[in-house]
């Protein structure tokens, strides 16, 4: 029996790790993200709810040695984790990376960890007994299936935020903060590092292994906690020159190239200082590329030849208009004004301004 007090005591302490990384993620966070919070932390509700859920697993913390809340407890984390690792990788780009598109498959995924896991809640929870021995069985085998479903739910995302970081290092964004690329970089791991401690506690029936997995996973809430609260210390990459695409074009002779090259450069500028195309918050390489309807690989040899960067160019009539708009409009603040010259924020803008005063 003593070993049972320890084992309800591990859970303790994982619940309890749960229960502060949701509180302090609810309250905890600077006035930025306050004011822009589903631009810089989309996915802190979320973060939330993941790890509120851990309520349920209460029954065994209280009582170890009943055999219904340890089903629900080894059951618990094949079956969840990888359907919220999934769909935090997903949504926490927010508007910036259209969530909405994921959404629908998102909600299939947590219809069907619902569906699999609202029996053996119940049965924990409840006085009595809902499943017999041999239902039991059957739900173990449906747990081990939605797990692999919600796997591949979670290799989905990943390789999704995957796609999205080499877009970032394509210079791809105007404004760094469009895409944390080094907070992506870390928790797009997070599935495959913590794998190899969810499943042996499940295929071994061993309320050990699980203790240890507490612990573990306690230790792990708490770093993750300190990891992604201070969003204000955030690193944020600056784009740099974009990378030449070969074979878009037959024109080889270099006096066609530069020819080419003036005459993309002038709708470059078309579309982005006459039509005003700067001031678009999350504007990208992309948006230039299908607009002009030209070739990449000059639209990229533009930036890099002529503008220096895509970011750069950008950013520099962010600035200027800035200036402009501070002039007209003497009554607004600092950071109204950023907003309506395109920045994602005052400190975007300000970081922006360092980084051209320093050129």
């Amino acid at each position: 029996m003593n070993e049972y007090y320890y084992y309800g005591l591990a859970a303790t302490i994982y619940i309890t790790t749960c229960w502060t990384f949701a509180f302090v993620r609810w309250f905890h966070t600077c006035n930025e993200p306050k004011e822009r919070h589903s631009y810089i932390w989309p996915d802190r509700k979320l973060q939330c709810l993941c790890y509120i859920m851990a309520t349920v697993l209460v029954p065994y913390a209280i009582n170890p040695t009943d055999e219904q809340a340890w089903v629900l407890m080894k059951s618990y984390f094949p079956a969840t984790y990888y359907f919220y690792c999934g769909m935090l990788l997903l949504c926490y780009t927010g508007t910036v990376k259209q969530w909405s598109r994921w959404k629908p498959l998102s909600w299939v995924a947590a219809c069907t960890v619902i569906g699999t896991m609202i029996t053996p809640v119940f049965n924990a929870w409840l006085p009595f007994k809902l499943v017999s021995t041999e239902g039991g069985n059957f739900w173990h085998y449906t747990i081990t299936v939605e797990s692999i479903l919600m796997m591949a739910y979670c290799c989905v995302a990943m390789w999704q935020v995957w796609r999205w970081i080499r877009e970032s290092r394509d210079a791809n964004y105007s404004n760094p903060d469009d895409f944390p690329v080094k907070y992506a970089s870390v928790v797009v791991l997070y599935p495959i590092v913590l794998t190899p401690l969810l499943w042996p506690a499940y295929i071994l029936d061993s309320r050990q292994t699980m203790a240890i997995l507490h612990l573990l996973l306690a230790m792990f809430n708490i770093v993750l906690l300190i990891t992604v609260m201070p969003a204000w210390r955030r690193k944020y990459i600056l784009p740099s020159t974009a990378e030449d695409e070969a074979g878009e074009d037959e024109c080889n002779e270099p006096s066609c190239v530069e020819k080419h090259i003036d005459e993309t450069a002038k709708q470059i500028n078309a579309y982005v200082v006459q039509q005003r195309a700067f001031l678009d918050p999350h504007l990208k390489i992309d948006d230039v590329v299908d607009h002009c309807e030209l070739g990449r690989t000059y639209v990229s040899m533009t930036f890099q030849r002529r503008f220096g960067s895509f970011a750069k160019y950008v950013n520099s009539h962010r600035l200027d208009y800035y200036d402009q708009y501070m002039a007209e409009h003497p009554e607004e603040t600092k950071e109204s004004a950023a907003l309506a010259s395109g920045f994602a924020n005052y400190m975007a803008y300000y970081r922006a301004k360092q980084r051209q005063d320093r050129y």
